[in-house]
């Protein structure tokens, strides 16, 4: 049980990547993490593909401080998840507390709203390369990236470098 006791928010938000919401839930919920999806309402989220996801609580009603990481699944989700003020306000919350911050393909896009990539070497979808360069960080082409209490993937095939690098985080 090597994430017995650790807490888990995995961001959730119209158009998200199936299996950057999914793979990590199930996989930290299988080692004993008690995870959480974070929303900005109750609503129904459909996926990319129409795969629904609930938020089992609000970003407003928790604080970063309250978990050991934060996930920031890809798809077109982080998009519409920087235009809420209390999705920025919670991440941000966890990046100040040094709390792990992970984020995959078009996640670093909250990244860049958080303002907390200056001088961190990050990864992340291609496409978004310039908008993680305009936001401080060095952008490295690699499978996963940890720079610190940051860690960052490229595509849904780095999940499994990308889950083991957080694993590897919360167990240090």
């Amino acid at each position: 049980m090597p994430l017995a006791g650790k807490k888990i928010a995995v961001l959730v938000e119209q158009q998200y990547e199936d299996l950057e919401l999914w793979y990590p839930v199930l996989r930290f919920r299988e080692a004993n993490a008690q995870v959480e999806i974070v929303g900005n309402s109750k609503d129904t989220y459909p996926s990319k593909h129409g795969y629904p996801c609930q938020a089992t609580v609000l970003a407003d009603q928790v604080k970063g401080d309250d978990f050991d990481a934060v996930i920031i699944p890809g798809g077109y989700a982080p998009d519409h998840m920087r235009r809420h003020e209390s999705m920025i306000n919670f991440v941000k919350q966890a990046a100040d507390a040094d709390k792990i911050i992970a984020a995959i393909c078009h996640g670093g896009w909250v990244l860049c709203s958080v303002r907390c990539l200056a001088g961190k070497k990050v990864t992340g979808f291609y496409a978004i390369k310039d908008d993680l360069e305009n936001a401080g960080g060095e952008y490295v082409d690699a499978e996963v990236v940890r720079d610190g209490n940051l860690i960052t993937s490229r595509v849904p095939k780095d999940l499994p470098a990308f889950c083991k690098t957080i694993l590897d985080a919360l167990g240090s």
